[in-house]
């Protein structure tokens, strides 16, 4: 049997309904002749609101009596279990109950005073702690209602602090930043409360302390405090909300603050504020009533306006949460699209990428594995109108054909073994933004087929569904492979290839650029050394030699992996010629071709030559360096060029 407080565990949509839930209370209330005619009148909407079968209202007398009722089929019997906590505890509860078979049942008091405590019931849906919390509210607002509608002075005033709290509430949903809206709640508390000031206290877990704002006559406006200090402290870890109606005589107040500020406090109410999990995370205190000492009325003004404050700061810290979070990956996915490079072909690139950007046009882009063709492709996205919508990226090569389908339009609940759920696919969750098909040239045969047809149609229909869903899609493809030639030894669609190629555009080889070795290197080196929480490292001139002399067959993503094992491993504050020593081995290069019916003489000798080369390339040209590499003296290098046949000119700088 599950039970809840209420309206401080609601999250945002359902701090809505509960709002609109007190108001029809009300509006009902004003607009009713007596009880019997309010309950007529809200509780057929009770059972619409909880999705339920059946919703009464039951008084205890001292037996349970059936005061009023809405549903096409009543309990076979009274759940006592249930009624009798509920009114023990002031709170919702719910939980299974026999009959009919498969009802749940969740009651709340409406009046727990005896000889004649009351209890709304609703029965037959399915009831889960969210639907508690708005029960709490639904009874809250019913309670009040039922006041206003009996024509009682006071429930005709708590019916009034109710309504100008909802009012004030709404007005909480317009700030997103914590503390004007921390000022604003505790503005409003005082005027509608009646008392001096107010503040609320955040509590810090992590600092051990409770946090308050406003805190008025307090430089900065910010005030920290042990968090188990004075009252405000035992709120925050008892749960309980604390009245005091003289602080001298209360032990747990704390007059450090008073003597701080030159404020007398007199007394103080205090309630705690709970996050969507119930969790206390902080406490909403009121100071100073204006006249006399603060009531019950005051108090559940107070727990009112705590829960509305509660869903409103919990919005806000979430809503601040996600724009730093949105930030931060606008500046990650900012240096994941960035062209870097100086080189006359990327600099080429560039000016294409910041052309095509802006239009919509399919792109083919072509290049070795490594090249960076996702690094071109998101450039292209987020260089364009479509930056703010989604960029989804789907390695072609990974799906299966039988999963190719479900996974690129979704698929319907119960369209195959392992659908339980309706899901969407890659062009639904692309749909505004760009779908980036990587390994395009590993598509088989049918999934290439029923890719033509969407890029044709611009629908998508999921497995097992009916519905042409449309979908406004940029397509960027990409493969190491060479379409042309797959087209002509048909392994790829002539037509798919067409609609794909619109735009072709081709990247070199790492190898082809070495003046963009040096400002890629540079460029990761401080993206990892960020992650690695260490000072930006420098590359000693060696080392840079070294990097330019590598052939790099895995092309940028090698010298990404390489900069990232630097960043992590190197012991000192500059990369040094042996800290790439372990990567950049001679030993790591593609044997030597050697024809057939070489001898070992001649073989031995195109070792040498060859190994030699790579020599003079890992040392950028360097003749010394080299020479050092192969534990050879700069002259015995020469002579043994010259008497392997090697001019001075094959080495880079020509030394």
């Amino acid at each position: 049997m599950r039970f809840n407080d209420g309206l401080q565990s609601l999250e945002t949509n359902e701090a809505i309904r509960a709002i609109g839930l007190l108001d029809r209370c009300l509006q009902a209330a004003g607009e009713s002749t007596d009880q019997q005619d309010l309950l007529d009148q809200l509780l057929p909407e009770l059972v619409t609101e909880f999705s339920a079968q059946w919703c009464g209202v039951l008084v205890r007398n001292p037996g349970w009596q059936l005061q009023a009722e809405y549903g096409r089929q009543q309990p076979a019997s009274w759940p006592a279990e249930l009624l009798e906590e509920s009114l023990d505890r002031s709170a919702a509860g719910g939980g299974p109950i026999a009959k009919p078979t498969g009802w749940t049942a969740a009651a709340v008091p409406l009046d727990d005073s005896a000889p004649s405590a009351s209890v709304l019931l609703i029965a037959g849906g399915h009831l889960d702690l969210a639907q508690l919390s708005l029960l709490s509210v639904a009874g809250r607002g019913l309670s009040v209602a039922r006041g206003v509608a009996g024509r009682t002075e006071h429930a005709v005033k708590r019916a009034e602090r109710l309504a100008s709290t909802l009012n004030a509430s709404a007005g909480f949903a317009g700030v997103h930043e914590v503390v004007p809206l921390l000022e604003l709640i505790a503005s409003e508390a005082t005027r509608l409360l009646d008392c001096d000031r107010a503040s609320i206290f955040v509590h810090d877990r992590e600092r051990g302390e409770l946090v308050a704002c406003p805190a008025l006559g307090v430089e900065g406006g910010t005030l920290r405090i042990p968090d188990d200090a004075g009252i405000v402290g035992d709120v925050i870890h008892n749960g309980h909300p604390v009245q005091v109606d003289d602080v001298t005589t209360d032990d747990r107040f704390n007059s450090d603050v008073d003597k701080e500020t030159g404020y007398t406090t007199r007394n103080l109410l205090c309630v705690p504020l709970r996050d969507g999990g119930g969790e206390v995370m902080g406490a909403f205190e009121l100071i100073n009533r204006l006249e006399g000492s603060f009531n019950e009325d005051d108090l559940e003004g107070l727990e009112h306006l705590a829960g509305q404050a509660a869903v409103a700061l919990a919005n806000t810290q979430e809503h601040q949460r996600l724009l730093r979070s949105r930030e931060q990956l606008a500046e990650q996915v900012g240096r994941g699209a960035r062209l870097v490079g100086t080189s006359p072909s990327i600099n080429a690139l560039r000016d294409t990428v910041d052309r095509l950007a802006g239009t919509d046009l399919p792109v083919l882009v072509l290049g070795p594995s490594g090249t960076g063709k996702e690094v071109v492709s998101r450039a292209l996205h987020f260089g364009g109108s479509r930056a703010d919508q989604p960029f989804v990226a789907v390695n072609c090569a990974a799906i299966s054909e039988t999963l190719l389908e479900s996974e690129l339009f979704g698929h319907e609940k119960g369209a195959f073994t392992d659908a339980v759920d309706t899901r969407k696919g890659k062009f639904e969750l692309a749909d505004d933004g760009t779908l980036f098909l990587d390994e395009i040239g590993d598509m088989s045969p049918g999934g290439q087929a029923k890719l033509l047809r969407v890029l044709e149609q611009k629908m998508i229909t999921r497995v097992g569904g009916s519905q042409a869903i449309p979908i406004n899609v940029r397509v960027i493809a990409a493969t190491n492979q060479n379409l042309a030639e797959a087209v002509s030894e048909k392994r790829f669609r002539e037509d798919l290839f067409y609609r794909l190629s619109v735009v072709t555009l081709e990247l070199p080889a790492l190898a082809e650029r070495p003046e963009d070795i040096l400002p890629l290197a540079e460029h990761f080196l401080d993206e990892f050394c960020v992650e690695a929480g260490r000072v930006a490292l420098t590359l000693a001139p060696e080392a840079q030699q070294r990097l330019i002399g590598h052939t790099w067959p895995g092309n940028v993503r090698e010298l990404r992996n390489l900069m990232e094992r630097v960043a992590f491993l190197c012991p000192g504050d500059q990369i040094e010629i042996d800290d790439l020593a372990f990567i950049l081995a001679p030993g790591r290069e593609p044997d030597v071709e050697m024809p057939e019916d070489a001898g070992l003489s001649e073989a031995t000798r195109r070792f040498q030559v060859d190994y030699i080369r790579r020599s003079i390339r890992l040392a950028a040209g360097n003749m010394t360096e080299a020479a050092r590499l192969l534990g050879l003296h700069r002259s015995n290098l020469y002579r043994k060029m010259g008497q392997l046949g090697m001019k001075e000119s094959e080495d880079d700088n020509g030394e």
